[in-house]
Protein backbone atom coordinates (compact mmCIF):
# COMPACT_ATOMS: atom_id res chain seq x y z
CA UNK A 1 0.00 0.00 0.00
CA UNK A 2 1.12 4.00 -0.53
CA UNK A 3 1.56 5.77 2.81
CA UNK A 4 2.28 9.29 0.91
CA UNK A 5 0.10 11.40 -1.21
CA UNK A 6 3.70 12.26 -2.68
CA UNK A 7 6.70 10.78 -3.77
CA UNK A 8 9.29 10.57 -1.08
CA UNK A 9 12.22 12.28 -1.89
CA UNK A 10 13.95 10.92 1.43
CA UNK A 11 17.63 11.40 1.07
CA UNK A 12 19.95 8.02 2.32
CA UNK A 13 23.20 9.69 1.43
CA UNK A 14 23.06 13.10 2.32
CA UNK A 15 26.49 14.71 1.94
CA UNK A 16 28.34 18.07 2.67
CA UNK A 17 30.57 19.30 -0.22
CA UNK A 18 34.01 20.73 0.89
CA UNK A 19 35.14 23.16 -2.10
CA UNK A 20 38.84 23.89 -2.86
CA UNK A 21 39.82 20.04 -1.21
CA UNK A 22 41.23 16.69 -2.63
CA UNK A 23 40.77 13.33 -1.35
CA UNK A 24 42.60 10.27 -2.82
CA UNK A 25 40.62 7.34 -3.70
CA UNK A 26 42.19 4.07 -3.71
CA UNK A 27 45.17 2.19 -2.95
CA UNK A 28 47.30 3.05 -5.76
CA UNK A 29 46.77 7.02 -5.35
CA UNK A 30 46.99 6.84 -1.10
CA UNK A 31 50.36 4.57 -1.93
CA UNK A 32 52.04 7.40 -4.31
CA UNK A 33 50.82 10.38 -1.60
CA UNK A 34 52.42 8.35 1.12
CA UNK A 35 55.43 7.85 -1.15
CA UNK A 36 56.26 11.24 -1.95
CA UNK A 37 56.42 11.78 1.82
CA UNK A 38 58.88 9.25 2.69
CA UNK A 39 62.40 8.89 2.67
CA UNK A 40 64.90 6.23 3.71
CA UNK A 41 64.86 7.18 7.10
CA UNK A 42 61.45 7.65 7.52
CA UNK A 43 58.67 6.13 10.66
CA UNK A 44 55.46 5.52 9.25
CA UNK A 45 52.54 5.16 11.76
CA UNK A 46 49.49 3.67 10.90
CA UNK A 47 47.02 4.02 13.77
CA UNK A 48 43.78 2.01 13.39
CA UNK A 49 40.21 1.95 15.32
CA UNK A 50 39.44 -1.13 16.20
CA UNK A 51 37.69 -2.88 13.28
CA UNK A 52 39.36 -1.97 10.06
CA UNK A 53 40.50 -4.70 7.87
CA UNK A 54 43.98 -5.27 8.73
CA UNK A 55 44.84 -7.92 6.28
CA UNK A 56 43.60 -5.24 3.14
CA UNK A 57 45.54 -2.68 4.78
CA UNK A 58 48.60 -4.70 4.83
CA UNK A 59 48.62 -5.57 1.24
CA UNK A 60 49.19 -1.78 1.18
CA UNK A 61 52.20 -1.72 3.50
CA UNK A 62 53.79 -4.52 1.86
CA UNK A 63 54.42 -2.42 -1.23
CA UNK A 64 56.89 0.17 0.34
CA UNK A 65 59.26 -2.51 1.36
CA UNK A 66 60.29 -1.29 5.06
CA UNK A 67 63.30 -2.29 6.54
CA UNK A 68 61.04 -2.24 9.83
CA UNK A 69 57.67 -3.20 10.90
CA UNK A 70 56.57 -3.25 14.17
CA UNK A 71 52.44 -4.94 14.36
CA UNK A 72 50.57 -3.39 17.35
CA UNK A 73 49.26 -7.27 17.66
CA UNK A 74 52.95 -7.99 19.12
CA UNK A 75 52.21 -5.13 21.78
CA UNK A 76 49.07 -5.71 22.96
CA UNK A 77 48.55 -8.06 25.68
CA UNK A 78 47.03 -11.27 24.58
CA UNK A 79 43.12 -11.93 24.19
CA UNK A 80 42.69 -13.59 27.10
CA UNK A 81 44.74 -11.38 29.02
CA UNK A 82 42.94 -8.78 27.70
CA UNK A 83 39.26 -10.74 28.39
CA UNK A 84 40.14 -11.06 31.84
CA UNK A 85 40.86 -7.29 32.38
CA UNK A 86 37.90 -6.54 31.08
CA UNK A 87 36.06 -9.33 32.81
CA UNK A 88 33.87 -6.38 36.10
CA UNK A 89 32.96 -4.35 32.64
CA UNK A 90 32.17 -7.34 29.99
CA UNK A 91 29.42 -8.99 33.13
CA UNK A 92 27.93 -11.98 32.83
CA UNK A 93 24.76 -10.37 30.61
CA UNK A 94 24.21 -11.06 27.02
CA UNK A 95 23.80 -7.70 26.51
CA UNK A 96 24.69 -5.21 28.88
CA UNK A 97 28.33 -4.37 30.55
CA UNK A 98 29.52 -1.33 32.34
CA UNK A 99 31.25 1.11 30.86
CA UNK A 100 35.06 1.45 30.99
CA UNK A 101 36.50 4.82 31.58
CA UNK A 102 40.31 3.82 30.94
CA UNK A 103 41.91 4.05 28.01
CA UNK A 104 43.91 2.06 25.19
CA UNK A 105 47.49 2.09 27.22
CA UNK A 106 45.83 0.24 29.90
CA UNK A 107 46.01 -2.95 27.68
CA UNK A 108 49.33 -2.75 26.03
CA UNK A 109 52.64 -4.69 27.38
CA UNK A 110 54.67 -2.01 28.60
CA UNK A 111 57.95 -3.89 27.98
CA UNK A 112 57.20 -4.81 24.41
CA UNK A 113 56.16 -1.39 24.44
CA UNK A 114 59.80 0.11 25.50
CA UNK A 115 61.21 -2.65 23.61
CA UNK A 116 59.91 -1.40 20.22
CA UNK A 117 60.60 2.28 21.06
CA UNK A 118 63.86 1.16 21.28
CA UNK A 119 64.32 -0.56 18.10
CA UNK A 120 63.03 2.61 16.04
CA UNK A 121 65.92 4.33 17.51
CA UNK A 122 68.02 2.09 16.73
CA UNK A 123 66.91 1.70 12.93
CA UNK A 124 68.28 3.53 10.50
CA UNK A 125 66.39 2.71 7.04
CA UNK A 126 62.76 3.09 7.06
CA UNK A 127 59.99 1.84 9.47
CA UNK A 128 56.66 1.67 10.20
CA UNK A 129 54.56 0.83 12.85
CA UNK A 130 50.70 -0.43 12.10
CA UNK A 131 47.94 -1.48 14.09
CA UNK A 132 45.30 -0.36 16.78
CA UNK A 133 46.99 2.47 18.70
CA UNK A 134 50.13 2.81 16.75
CA UNK A 135 50.68 6.07 17.66
CA UNK A 136 51.57 5.07 21.16
CA UNK A 137 54.57 3.56 20.08
CA UNK A 138 55.51 6.82 17.50
CA UNK A 139 54.24 9.84 16.17
CA UNK A 140 56.57 9.27 13.56
CA UNK A 141 57.35 11.35 10.43
CA UNK A 142 54.03 10.51 8.62
CA UNK A 143 51.22 9.63 10.63
CA UNK A 144 47.75 8.46 8.76
CA UNK A 145 44.37 7.40 10.66
CA UNK A 146 42.58 4.51 9.37
CA UNK A 147 39.30 4.97 10.67
CA UNK A 148 35.87 3.65 10.28
CA UNK A 149 32.03 4.17 11.57
CA UNK A 150 30.17 1.56 13.91
CA UNK A 151 27.60 0.81 11.92
CA UNK A 152 29.97 -0.58 9.47
CA UNK A 153 31.72 -2.21 12.42
CA UNK A 154 28.52 -3.79 13.26
CA UNK A 155 27.93 -5.31 9.87
CA UNK A 156 31.52 -6.77 9.90
CA UNK A 157 30.26 -8.33 13.48
CA UNK A 158 27.61 -10.12 11.78
CA UNK A 159 29.88 -11.69 8.96
CA UNK A 160 32.33 -13.05 11.85
CA UNK A 161 34.38 -10.70 12.22
CA UNK A 162 36.15 -10.81 15.78
CA UNK A 163 36.24 -8.44 18.36
CA UNK A 164 39.90 -6.72 18.50
CA UNK A 165 42.91 -8.83 19.46
CA UNK A 166 40.69 -11.84 20.47
CA UNK A 167 39.58 -15.32 19.06
CA UNK A 168 35.94 -14.65 19.27
CA UNK A 169 34.90 -15.58 15.74
CA UNK A 170 31.66 -17.64 17.15
CA UNK A 171 30.39 -15.79 19.38
CA UNK A 172 26.94 -14.37 19.25
CA UNK A 173 26.80 -9.97 18.19
CA UNK A 174 25.39 -9.35 20.79
CA UNK A 175 27.96 -9.84 23.14
CA UNK A 176 30.86 -9.05 20.49
CA UNK A 177 28.59 -5.52 20.15
CA UNK A 178 28.58 -5.21 23.76
CA UNK A 179 32.52 -5.67 24.11
CA UNK A 180 32.66 -3.08 21.41
CA UNK A 181 30.16 -0.78 22.72
CA UNK A 182 30.95 -0.70 26.47
CA UNK A 183 34.59 -0.87 26.09
CA UNK A 184 36.71 -0.78 22.17
CA UNK A 185 34.69 2.16 20.88
CA UNK A 186 34.94 4.35 24.34
CA UNK A 187 39.00 4.02 24.54
CA UNK A 188 39.13 4.06 20.94
CA UNK A 189 37.00 7.36 20.82
CA UNK A 190 39.24 8.72 23.44
CA UNK A 191 42.71 7.81 21.97
CA UNK A 192 41.52 9.21 18.64
CA UNK A 193 40.29 12.56 20.03
CA UNK A 194 44.30 12.98 21.42
CA UNK A 195 45.66 12.96 17.57
CA UNK A 196 43.39 15.08 15.76
CA UNK A 197 45.78 17.95 15.72
CA UNK A 198 48.59 15.07 14.89
CA UNK A 199 47.94 12.86 12.24
CA UNK A 200 48.82 14.08 8.59
CA UNK A 201 45.98 12.23 7.01
CA UNK A 202 42.86 10.30 7.45
CA UNK A 203 41.57 7.17 5.46
CA UNK A 204 37.72 6.39 5.22
CA UNK A 205 37.98 2.40 5.33
CA UNK A 206 34.41 1.40 5.30
CA UNK A 207 34.12 0.24 1.81
CA UNK A 208 35.88 -2.98 1.40
CA UNK A 209 39.14 -2.17 -0.99
CA UNK A 210 37.76 1.23 -2.15
CA UNK A 211 39.43 3.90 0.69
CA UNK A 212 39.60 7.50 0.81
CA UNK A 213 42.06 9.57 2.00
CA UNK A 214 42.26 13.11 3.31
CA UNK A 215 44.68 15.18 4.74
CA UNK A 216 44.56 16.89 8.22
CA UNK A 217 44.35 20.08 7.13
CA UNK A 218 41.18 18.70 4.85
CA UNK A 219 39.48 16.83 7.79
CA UNK A 220 39.90 19.72 9.96
CA UNK A 221 38.66 22.04 7.85
CA UNK A 222 35.65 20.10 6.95
CA UNK A 223 34.72 19.31 10.70
CA UNK A 224 35.03 23.13 11.27
CA UNK A 225 32.39 24.17 8.56
CA UNK A 226 30.07 21.09 9.44
CA UNK A 227 29.91 23.13 12.72
CA UNK A 228 28.78 26.27 11.36
CA UNK A 229 25.46 25.15 8.69
CA UNK A 230 22.55 22.52 9.40
CA UNK A 231 23.58 19.10 8.50
CA UNK A 232 21.89 15.51 8.58
CA UNK A 233 23.91 12.35 9.57
CA UNK A 234 23.62 9.21 7.33
CA UNK A 235 20.62 6.96 8.45
CA UNK A 236 21.06 2.79 8.57
CA UNK A 237 18.03 0.63 8.46
CA UNK A 238 17.88 -2.96 10.26
CA UNK A 239 15.31 -5.65 9.74
CA UNK A 240 13.78 -6.71 13.28
CA UNK A 241 11.34 -9.69 14.27
CA UNK A 242 8.44 -6.89 15.01
CA UNK A 243 9.51 -4.65 11.87
CA UNK A 244 6.89 -2.75 9.37
CA UNK A 245 6.54 -1.74 5.56
CA UNK A 246 6.63 1.68 6.00
CA UNK A 247 9.70 2.80 5.90
CA UNK A 248 10.46 0.98 2.66
CA UNK A 249 8.25 3.44 0.63
CA UNK A 250 9.38 6.62 2.61
CA UNK A 251 12.92 5.94 2.90
CA UNK A 252 13.06 4.66 -0.18
CA UNK A 253 14.68 0.96 0.83
CA UNK A 254 14.77 -2.49 -0.90
CA UNK A 255 10.96 -3.57 -1.47
CA UNK A 256 12.29 -7.22 -1.69
CA UNK A 257 13.38 -7.02 2.41
CA UNK A 258 10.76 -8.86 4.36
CA UNK A 259 10.76 -5.91 6.74
CA UNK A 260 12.99 -2.64 8.32
CA UNK A 261 11.96 -2.21 12.08
CA UNK A 262 14.49 0.72 12.82
CA UNK A 263 16.61 3.29 11.85
CA UNK A 264 19.19 5.76 13.17
CA UNK A 265 19.04 8.84 11.58
CA UNK A 266 19.80 11.46 14.10
CA UNK A 267 22.57 9.22 16.47
CA UNK A 268 26.31 10.88 15.99
CA UNK A 269 27.32 8.07 18.23
CA UNK A 270 26.43 5.30 15.57
CA UNK A 271 25.84 7.28 12.08
CA UNK A 272 28.33 8.98 10.10
CA UNK A 273 28.57 12.08 7.49
CA UNK A 274 29.50 12.41 4.44
CA UNK A 275 31.62 14.91 2.79
CA UNK A 276 32.10 15.50 -1.40
CA UNK A 277 35.61 16.54 -2.28
CA UNK A 278 35.44 17.08 -5.87
CA UNK A 279 33.41 13.88 -7.05
CA UNK A 280 35.10 11.61 -4.47
CA UNK A 281 32.41 11.07 -1.23
CA UNK A 282 34.04 10.16 2.14
CA UNK A 283 32.43 8.88 5.17
CA UNK A 284 33.74 9.90 8.64
CA UNK A 285 32.26 8.93 12.17
CA UNK A 286 29.87 11.54 13.36
CA UNK A 287 31.83 11.27 16.64
CA UNK A 288 34.47 12.87 15.00
CA UNK A 289 32.59 16.09 14.82
CA UNK A 290 31.16 15.80 18.45
CA UNK A 291 34.83 15.21 19.75
CA UNK A 292 36.62 17.78 17.81
CA UNK A 293 34.39 20.67 17.64
CA UNK A 294 32.15 19.93 20.87
CA UNK A 295 31.19 23.92 22.06
CA UNK A 296 30.56 24.61 18.55
CA UNK A 297 28.18 22.01 17.60
CA UNK A 298 26.53 21.48 21.15
CA UNK A 299 26.88 24.93 22.87
CA UNK A 300 28.58 25.75 25.96
CA UNK A 301 25.94 24.60 28.57
CA UNK A 302 25.42 21.37 27.07
CA UNK A 303 28.77 20.69 26.88
CA UNK A 304 29.68 21.89 30.31
CA UNK A 305 26.32 19.53 31.34
CA UNK A 306 27.41 16.32 29.28
CA UNK A 307 31.01 16.92 27.79
CA UNK A 308 31.64 15.65 24.47
CA UNK A 309 28.47 13.63 23.80
CA UNK A 310 25.61 14.02 21.84
CA UNK A 311 22.48 13.94 24.79
CA UNK A 312 19.55 13.70 22.02
CA UNK A 313 18.60 10.76 19.46
CA UNK A 314 15.95 10.51 16.92
CA UNK A 315 15.32 7.13 15.51
CA UNK A 316 12.31 5.42 13.94
CA UNK A 317 10.48 2.16 14.88
CA UNK A 318 8.65 0.38 12.20
CA UNK A 319 5.45 -1.82 13.31
CA UNK A 320 3.27 -0.68 9.76
CA UNK A 321 2.05 -4.17 8.82
CA UNK A 322 4.53 -5.55 11.36
CA UNK A 323 3.78 -6.65 15.35
CA UNK A 324 3.88 -5.06 18.79
CA UNK A 325 7.50 -4.01 20.25
CA UNK A 326 8.21 -5.63 23.47
CA UNK A 327 7.21 -4.75 26.19
CA UNK A 328 9.84 -3.03 28.32
CA UNK A 329 11.07 -0.35 30.44
CA UNK A 330 13.95 2.01 31.08
CA UNK A 331 16.39 2.26 34.32
CA UNK A 332 16.57 5.09 36.71
CA UNK A 333 19.45 7.71 36.64
CA UNK A 334 20.61 6.53 39.80
CA UNK A 335 20.19 2.54 38.86
CA UNK A 336 21.90 3.21 35.11
CA UNK A 337 24.94 5.19 36.88
CA UNK A 338 25.18 2.26 39.74
CA UNK A 339 25.03 -0.89 37.58
CA UNK A 340 26.25 0.51 34.74
CA UNK A 341 28.83 3.10 34.54
CA UNK A 342 26.35 5.91 32.71
CA UNK A 343 25.69 9.60 34.31
CA UNK A 344 22.12 9.82 32.60
CA UNK A 345 19.45 7.26 31.18
CA UNK A 346 17.19 7.25 28.42
CA UNK A 347 14.23 9.03 28.92
CA UNK A 348 12.14 9.17 25.61
CA UNK A 349 9.58 9.20 23.52
CA UNK A 350 7.05 8.20 20.90
CA UNK A 351 5.93 11.04 18.50
CA UNK A 352 3.57 8.94 15.94
CA UNK A 353 4.49 10.05 12.16
CA UNK A 354 1.52 7.81 11.05
CA UNK A 355 -0.83 5.37 12.32
CA UNK A 356 -3.47 2.96 11.28
CA UNK A 357 -7.01 2.69 12.65
CA UNK A 358 -5.90 0.10 15.23
CA UNK A 359 -2.61 1.49 16.18
CA UNK A 360 -2.21 1.76 19.91
CA UNK A 361 0.95 2.51 22.39
CA UNK A 362 1.20 0.47 25.56
CA UNK A 363 2.34 3.03 28.49
CA UNK A 364 2.10 2.65 32.61
CA UNK A 365 0.45 0.61 34.64
CA UNK A 366 -3.86 -0.13 35.42
CA UNK A 367 -4.97 1.06 38.42
CA UNK A 368 -5.38 -1.21 41.27
CA UNK A 369 -2.93 -3.89 39.68
CA UNK A 370 -0.57 -5.85 42.08
CA UNK A 371 3.24 -5.57 41.59
CA UNK A 372 4.23 -8.87 43.02
CA UNK A 373 1.45 -10.64 41.05
CA UNK A 374 2.58 -8.45 37.85
CA UNK A 375 6.15 -10.00 38.03
CA UNK A 376 5.14 -12.82 38.90
CA UNK A 377 3.30 -13.25 35.59
CA UNK A 378 6.02 -11.88 33.92
CA UNK A 379 8.55 -14.58 35.47
CA UNK A 380 6.08 -17.55 34.90
CA UNK A 381 5.66 -16.12 31.19
CA UNK A 382 9.73 -15.98 31.08
CA UNK A 383 9.82 -20.07 32.03
CA UNK A 384 7.01 -20.90 29.10
CA UNK A 385 4.35 -21.78 31.89
CA UNK A 386 1.47 -19.06 31.01
CA UNK A 387 1.26 -16.72 27.95
CA UNK A 388 1.90 -13.16 30.06
CA UNK A 389 -1.85 -11.12 29.92
CA UNK A 390 -0.52 -7.40 29.14
CA UNK A 391 -3.89 -6.44 28.66
CA UNK A 392 -4.25 -6.73 32.50
CA UNK A 393 -1.65 -4.90 33.60
CA UNK A 394 -0.84 -2.24 31.18
CA UNK A 395 -3.12 0.53 29.38
CA UNK A 396 -3.36 0.81 26.01
CA UNK A 397 -3.85 4.35 24.41
CA UNK A 398 -5.23 4.42 20.06
CA UNK A 399 -2.34 6.17 18.76
CA UNK A 400 -2.78 8.40 15.68
CA UNK A 401 -1.21 10.28 13.61
CA UNK A 402 1.00 13.36 15.43
CA UNK A 403 0.21 12.14 18.86
CA UNK A 404 3.02 12.43 21.27
CA UNK A 405 3.29 9.68 23.91
CA UNK A 406 6.06 10.92 26.80
CA UNK A 407 8.03 8.10 28.41
CA UNK A 408 9.89 9.26 31.27
CA UNK A 409 12.71 6.19 32.91
CA UNK A 410 10.94 3.95 35.17
CA UNK A 411 7.57 3.74 32.66
CA UNK A 412 6.47 0.60 31.38
CA UNK A 413 5.64 0.72 27.93
CA UNK A 414 5.88 -0.38 23.85
CA UNK A 415 4.71 0.57 20.61
CA UNK A 416 2.01 -1.67 19.43
CA UNK A 417 1.70 -2.62 15.61
CA UNK A 418 0.61 -0.31 12.83
CA UNK A 419 2.77 2.52 14.02
CA UNK A 420 5.38 4.63 13.04
CA UNK A 421 7.05 6.04 15.88
CA UNK A 422 9.70 8.94 15.83
CA UNK A 423 11.20 8.20 18.87
CA UNK A 424 13.11 11.24 20.73
CA UNK A 425 15.10 9.92 23.50
CA UNK A 426 18.73 11.04 25.16
CA UNK A 427 21.56 8.85 23.67
CA UNK A 428 22.30 5.92 26.20
CA UNK A 429 19.94 3.93 23.67
CA UNK A 430 21.50 0.21 24.53
CA UNK A 431 19.63 0.10 28.17
CA UNK A 432 16.38 -1.87 27.54
CA UNK A 433 14.76 -3.82 29.89
CA UNK A 434 12.46 -5.77 28.01
CA UNK A 435 9.96 -7.29 30.38
CA UNK A 436 7.69 -9.60 27.88
CA UNK A 437 8.22 -10.22 24.28
CA UNK A 438 5.38 -12.01 23.05
CA UNK A 439 6.62 -15.57 22.89
CA UNK A 440 9.08 -14.44 19.87
CA UNK A 441 12.61 -15.57 18.79
CA UNK A 442 14.96 -13.10 17.73
CA UNK A 443 16.07 -13.27 13.64
CA UNK A 444 19.34 -15.74 15.00
CA UNK A 445 16.68 -17.83 15.90
CA UNK A 446 17.22 -16.94 19.77
CA UNK A 447 15.18 -16.43 22.04
CA UNK A 448 16.04 -12.21 22.95
CA UNK A 449 16.62 -11.39 26.31
CA UNK A 450 14.68 -10.76 28.99
CA UNK A 451 15.66 -8.59 31.81
CA UNK A 452 12.90 -8.52 34.66
CA UNK A 453 15.31 -9.03 37.07
CA UNK A 454 16.37 -5.58 36.38
CA UNK A 455 13.33 -4.20 35.29
CA UNK A 456 11.15 -4.68 38.59
CA UNK A 457 13.78 -3.07 40.56
CA UNK A 458 13.10 0.06 38.20
CA UNK A 459 9.46 0.17 37.64
CA UNK A 460 8.04 3.04 38.87
CA UNK A 461 4.48 1.53 40.36
CA UNK A 462 2.67 4.69 41.02
CA UNK A 463 2.53 5.88 36.95
CA UNK A 464 -0.98 4.44 36.43
CA UNK A 465 -3.67 5.55 34.32
CA UNK A 466 -4.79 8.48 35.17
CA UNK A 467 -1.55 9.98 36.25
CA UNK A 468 -0.28 8.48 32.41
CA UNK A 469 -3.18 10.22 30.84
CA UNK A 470 -2.63 13.55 32.36
CA UNK A 471 1.47 13.71 32.30
CA UNK A 472 1.90 11.63 29.36
CA UNK A 473 -0.52 11.58 26.65
CA UNK A 474 -0.46 14.67 24.49
CA UNK A 475 0.40 16.68 27.20
CA UNK A 476 0.01 19.39 24.55
CA UNK A 477 -0.08 23.42 24.60
CA UNK A 478 0.25 26.28 22.43
CA UNK A 479 3.08 28.53 23.24
CA UNK A 480 4.55 31.96 22.24
CA UNK A 481 8.07 32.27 20.82
CA UNK A 482 8.80 36.41 20.56
CA UNK A 483 10.25 36.04 17.33
CA UNK A 484 8.03 33.86 16.12
CA UNK A 485 4.63 34.03 14.85
CA UNK A 486 3.39 30.79 13.51
CA UNK A 487 1.67 28.24 15.60
CA UNK A 488 3.94 26.37 18.39
CA UNK A 489 2.71 23.88 20.42
CA UNK A 490 4.98 22.16 23.47
CA UNK A 491 4.42 18.77 23.36
CA UNK A 492 7.07 17.19 25.40
CA UNK A 493 9.28 15.78 27.17
CA UNK A 494 7.52 15.47 31.10
CA UNK A 495 9.54 17.92 33.34
CA UNK A 496 11.57 14.57 34.74
CA UNK A 497 13.06 14.21 31.27
CA UNK A 498 15.99 17.12 29.96
CA UNK A 499 14.60 17.56 26.60
CA UNK A 500 12.25 20.07 25.03
CA UNK A 501 10.35 19.47 21.98
CA UNK A 502 8.61 21.92 19.90
CA UNK A 503 6.18 21.68 16.82
CA UNK A 504 6.34 24.28 14.55
CA UNK A 505 3.24 24.44 12.06
CA UNK A 506 4.61 26.75 9.24
CA UNK A 507 2.79 28.48 6.33
CA UNK A 508 5.29 31.20 5.68
CA UNK A 509 8.83 31.43 6.87
CA UNK A 510 9.53 30.88 10.55
CA UNK A 511 12.14 32.61 12.71
CA UNK A 512 14.28 30.30 15.44
CA UNK A 513 16.92 31.27 17.75
CA UNK A 514 19.26 28.45 19.20
CA UNK A 515 19.91 30.39 22.18
CA UNK A 516 23.48 28.76 22.06
CA UNK A 517 22.29 25.24 22.27
CA UNK A 518 21.87 22.51 19.64
CA UNK A 519 18.50 21.66 17.72
CA UNK A 520 17.73 18.26 16.54
CA UNK A 521 14.60 18.62 14.20
CA UNK A 522 12.52 16.15 12.12
CA UNK A 523 10.16 17.15 9.14
CA UNK A 524 7.30 15.46 10.49
CA UNK A 525 4.62 16.68 7.66
CA UNK A 526 4.84 18.32 4.44
CA UNK A 527 6.64 17.53 1.40
CA UNK A 528 9.73 19.37 1.69
CA UNK A 529 11.24 22.92 3.47
CA UNK A 530 14.00 25.13 3.19
CA UNK A 531 16.47 26.40 6.18
CA UNK A 532 18.27 29.50 5.71
CA UNK A 533 20.65 31.68 7.21
CA UNK A 534 24.70 32.92 7.21
CA UNK A 535 24.88 29.63 5.36
CA UNK A 536 23.57 27.81 1.72
CA UNK A 537 20.58 27.24 2.14
CA UNK A 538 19.47 23.64 3.32
CA UNK A 539 16.76 21.55 1.63
CA UNK A 540 15.21 18.98 3.82
CA UNK A 541 11.98 16.43 2.65
CA UNK A 542 9.60 14.74 4.62
CA UNK A 543 11.08 12.72 7.38
CA UNK A 544 14.42 13.94 7.44
CA UNK A 545 16.44 14.97 10.83
CA UNK A 546 18.34 17.50 10.87
CA UNK A 547 20.89 19.27 12.96
CA UNK A 548 21.33 22.78 13.81
CA UNK A 549 24.63 23.77 15.34
CA UNK A 550 24.56 25.50 18.22
CA UNK A 551 27.03 28.03 16.65
CA UNK A 552 24.55 29.44 14.56
CA UNK A 553 22.36 32.15 15.88
CA UNK A 554 19.60 32.04 13.88
CA UNK A 555 17.64 30.29 11.11
CA UNK A 556 14.19 30.54 9.17
CA UNK A 557 12.68 27.48 8.34
CA UNK A 558 9.72 27.90 5.61
CA UNK A 559 8.15 25.58 3.33
CA UNK A 560 8.98 24.36 0.27
CA UNK A 561 7.29 22.81 -3.08
CA UNK A 562 4.18 22.65 -0.55
CA UNK A 563 1.92 25.29 1.33
CA UNK A 564 2.49 23.89 5.15
CA UNK A 565 4.92 21.74 6.86
CA UNK A 566 5.03 21.30 10.50
CA UNK A 567 8.83 20.26 12.01
CA UNK A 568 9.41 18.86 15.46
CA UNK A 569 12.34 20.47 17.10
CA UNK A 570 14.58 19.12 20.40
CA UNK A 571 17.03 20.69 22.51
CA UNK A 572 18.20 20.61 25.97
CA UNK A 573 16.43 22.42 28.98
CA UNK A 574 18.70 25.34 30.12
Amino acid sequence: MSYLNFKSEYDRFPKTTIKNHKAFRGYDDIYHELKSKMNNGSVIVFDYYPGVDEKEVYELIKRFNFSLEINMHDIFKDGKTMTEQMKYNLTDDRVFGRMYYGNLVDFIDEDKLEEAQNKIKEQKESVIVYGVGASLVSHGDVYVYFDMARWQIQLRYRKGMTNYNVDNYDEEILKKYKRGYFIEWRIADKHKEKYFECFDYVVDTNKSNDPKMISNDTFKISLHQLSKQPFRTVPYFDPGVWGGQWMKEVCNLDVNQPNYAWSFDGVPEENSILFDYDGVTVELPAMNLVLYQPKELLGEQVYSRFGAEFPIRFDFLDTMEGQNLSLQVHPLTEYIKKNFGMSYTQDESYYILDAKEDAVVYLGLKEGIQPTEMISDLESAQRGEIVFDADKYINKFPAKKHDHFLIPAGTCHCSGKNAMVLEISATPYIFTFKLWDWQRLGLDGLPRPIHIEHGKQVIQWDRTTDWVKENLVNAMYEVKEEENDCKIEHTGLHELEFIETRRYTINNSSLHKTHGTVNMLNLVDGKSAVIEGDFEPFIVHYAETFIIPASINEYTIKPYDCDEVKVLKAYVRS
